[in-house]
C-alpha cells in the first residue's frame, strides 16, 4: 500500500485505498490528482515525493468526498501547494462540514463528524484557474457527486475518480453512493467510449477494458431500481423502504451506512419519480412511495 507505480512516461499513481494520481511535468515538478483520505495519507504522499526529489506544484481534487481530499491540508500546510476543484466541490473542500450535513439532511450529530465523512478544510481555487500542464484535460463526470471531474493526462491515461467501482466492491457493498442517478448513468455511457491507453478508477484496479467495469456498475444500478419497484408495489414510507433494501442486499446498518445508503436510495427514488415509474403522496402525515404499475 502507498506504492508509487509508473504507468506511462510521465504518469504514475499511488496505490492507496483511494488511488492518487501523479503527473510529472519535469524532472523536479509534479501534480497530484486527489490526496488520499486523511493526514496520514498526506504524510505518506509527502514521503514518496521527497524520495523522488519532486516538488508538488498543485493538487487537482476530482471531487470533495473526504477520502479524496483528506491529505490536502497537511500537504498544503507543509509544501505550500495550490488546491483546485470544480466550483461546487470547492465549497465543500473549504467547508467540509457540508458533506455530512448534506448526507444527513441537517446538522450532523457527533458520530457523523468523522474523518470518513468530513475532511479538514484547505484553501481551494476554481479548477478553471489551474495552470494545467500542456495536454492535460479535465473531464466532466457528474453523478456520483455534484461536479465530479476526471483527468486525462498527456500520456493518454484517464483518472476516473468514483464514476465506477470494482466488481469486488459492487458485489460486497451493492449500493455505492450516487447523488444523481440520471447523470451517473449518462457518465457511464460516456466513459464506456473512452479509448485511452489506461483507465484508473479510484476504487478499482487500472484497466484497459473499461467497458466490462461499466457494465458491472450499470447492471447493479438496474438491479437496485428493480428491487425498489418490487418493494414499493404497496405504499411504503422511506424508513421501511431503507430497511427492506438493507435486508435484500444483506447490508449492515451503522451511522455512516444509514446516511450514505439512505441518501443514495432517495436519489434512486427521485429518478423513478421523474421517470413516472414511482409516485409519492402524503397519508396520515407520512410521505409514501408507490410503484406506478404499467399495463
Amino acid at each position: 500500500m502507498y506504492e508509487l507505480i509508473q504507468v506511462a512516461d510521465n504518469t504514475y499513481y499511488i496505490n492507496s485505498p483511494s488511488k492518487i494520481g501523479v503527473y510529472r511535468v519535469s524532472d523536479e515538478e509534479v501534480w497530484l490528482i486527489d490526496s488520499g483520505n486523511d493526514k496520514d495519507a498526506g504524510r505518506k504522499v509527502q514521503k514518496i515525493l521527497e524520495a523522488q526529489g519532486w516538488k508538488l506544484k498543485g493538487i487537482l481534487n476530482t471531487h470533495s468526498n473526504a477520502d479524496h481530499i483528506g491529505g490536502n491540508t497537511l500537504l498544503q500546510n507543509r509544501l505550500g501547494c495550490a488546491v483546485y476543484a470544480a466550483p461546487m466541490e470547492r465549497v465543500v473542500v473549504e467547508a467540509p462540514i457540508l458533506e455530512p450535513s448534506f448526507l444527513y439532511g441537517g446538522y450532523p450529530f457527533k458520530k457523523l463528524r468523522n474523518k470518513f465523512l468530513m475532511a479538514t478544510p484547505s484553501v481551494c481555487q476554481d479548477i478553471a484557474e489551474a495552470p494545467l500542464p500542456e495536454g492535460m484535460e479535465i473531464l466532466s463526470l457528474p453523478g456520483h457527486f455534484w461536479q465530479m471531474i476526471g483527468i486525462k493526462t498527456p500520456d493518454d491515461v484517464y483518472f476516473l475518480a468514483d464514476c465506477v467501482f470494482s466488481a469486488q466492491v459492487v458485489e460486497k457493498y451493492h449500493i455505492s453512493f450516487v447523488y444523481d442517478l440520471r447523470a451517473f448513468l449518462e457518465t457511464l455511457d460516456m466513459v464506456e467510449q473512452f479509448q485511452g491507453k489506461l483507465c484508473i478508477p479510484a476504487h478499482a484496479e487500472p484497466t484497459e477494458d473499461i467497458m466490462s467495469l461499466v457494465k458491472v456498475n450499470r447492471d447493479k444500478s438496474m438491479e437496485i431500481l428493480e428491487k425498489l419497484k418490487e418493494i414499493c408495489r404497496t405504499p411504503k414510507y422511506f424508513e421501511k423502504i431503507l430497511q427492506e433494501i438493507f435486508t435484500v442486499f444483506h447490508l449492515t446498518m451503522n451511522y455512516d451506512q444509514y446516511i450514505l445508503v439512505g441518501s443514495t436510495i432517495r436519489s434512486y427514488l427521485s429518478y423513478l419519480f421523474d421517470e413516472n415509474q414511482m409516485t409519492a403522496f402524503v397519508e396520515e402525515n407520512m410521505l409514501l412511495w408507490q410503484t406506478v404499475e404499467t399495463v
